[in-house]
């Protein structure tokens, strides 16, 4: 069936439509089933209609869904003593996107330079190969053209640094940088972790400068690295964190998380969200946070990361039997992807994992991207990198 000449064409859609998923498994119109590890691009954390997110969004759809932020709204109030309780922030602004937690960070930023008497303290530092979000002032955050043709000048006050490399960061820093941008895993860009011991270089450098540091959690964030927070792993405090994504599971939520001082530095009047934080999505993100700090999850996730791991590195060894179609294995926690050789592209690999019932990502440098729900099974693993081999197999013939 044709897609509607009513919908703006901002997406290559593929023409398949689900009708309804259960757990690892989306369900199309036409009876096939697939094995859903694109996860809605790092949302469905607990894959699709999880009883507990249901039951939540259920119970609260039939009391209150939106009364907006002129008013306390308690679900929010315990969302956010979670996260503070499980991180290193103390203060916490929900909204309804990536995009809006990456701009509000920079917001953030920029706000505590200039309640600081730090006027002149803008600019932004990020990394080449990151993505951000598609807001305008985003588009400047990101630095691939393609992202900003065609809508005027980029937004001021945002410079790229070469990725992983701190003697390009040093050689821009400043004391007019407010904040240093960075995911720990970049999605988009493709899948890249960035290198042993550069987010804490980051943090030593923004803290001798008085600048802050952002995480960008969006997509790595909630569990997905094997930690509730990426940067857990790397022995630092961000002094801002934005989340998204998997924060509510498949409901749109987004959240900014910054050190008090820094947060402290918003009053009333400097930010905003009409739907952000609203009953419905408190509900869900904290059904979500309640999943994966249940007594175990977080151990139990770590194990089947290596697990999948390992499944990843024979699927490599196995490639190498004959000519390689995969590069290299890169990534980390459940947010990883396969470099394909350049004689095959990651749309052509996709498709194909596609038509044998898998779902993947595409990303930046030929990589196609796996993201698993975080409770996905051993066996739908196995299932995973057998389709995988399918696949392989299939594209080796071409």
């Amino acid at each position: 069936m044709a897609i509607s000449p009513s919908i703006m064409t901002t997406y290559g859609r593929i023409d398949i439509a689900f009708t309804h998923g259960k757990g690892s498994f989306l369900f199309s119109e036409d009876g096939n089933r697939f094995l859903d590890y694109a996860s809605g691009i790092a949302v469905n954390a607990f894959g699709h209609c999880h009883p507990k997110l249901v039951e939540a969004l259920t119970e609260q759809a039939n009391k209150l869904w939106h009364t907006s932020n002129l008013y306390r709204i308690p679900e929010q109030e315990v969302v956010a003593e979670k996260l503070v309780a499980n991180s290193c922030a103390e203060r916490v602004f929900f909204c309804n996107s990536g995009a809006e937690a990456t701009e509000g960070a920079v917001k953030v930023a920029r706000r505590y330079a200039w309640a600081n008497g730090e006027k002149d303290r803008t600019e932004i530092l990020c990394a080449t190969g990151a993505f951000h979000g598609r807001t305008l002032a985003m588009l400047a955050a990101n630095d691939r053209p393609l992202f900003r043709e065609g809508f005027g000048p980029s937004a001021q006050g945002f410079t790229h640094v070469e990725w992983g490399n701190i003697e390009s960061l040093k050689k821009l820093i400043g004391r007019h940088v407010a904040a240093i941008l960075v995911e720990p895993v970049q999605g988009e860009g493709g899948a890249r972790k960035a290198p042993d011991g550069y987010l804490k270089l980051l943090k030593d450098i923004a803290l001798e400068n008085g600048s802050l540091l952002i995480s960008d959690e969006v997509q790595i964030g909630m569990g997905r690295s094997g930690t509730l927070f990426a940067y857990q792993q790397e022995e630092i405090e961000p002094d801002i964190i934005a989340l998204a994504k998997g924060l509510g599971g498949g409901f749109p939520v987004g959240a900014v998380m910054a050190k008090a001082e820094v947060g402290d530095a918003m009053v009333p009047g400097t930010h905003g969200s009409t739907f952000g934080g609203n009953p419905l999505a408190m509900r869900s993100a904290n059904a979500v946070l309640d999943l994966l700090l249940e007594d175990g999850f977080l151990q139990s996730l770590r194990d089947t990361i290596r697990y999948f791991d390992n499944k990843m590195d024979e699927l490599i060894l196995n490639d190498k039997n004959n000519f390689s179609v995969i590069v290299r294995k890169k990534g980390s926690g459940m947010l990883r992807g396969f470099e394909l050789n350049e004689n095959y592209t990651a749309a052509d690999f996709g498709n194909i994992a596609r038509e044998k019932g898998l779902l993947l990502v595409g990303a930046a440098e030929n990589t196609i991207r796996l993201l698993p729900p975080l409770n996905t099974s051993k066996e739908e693993i196995n299932m995973a990198f057998e389709l995988l081999n399918q696949v392989i197999l299939e594209i080796k013939k071409k």
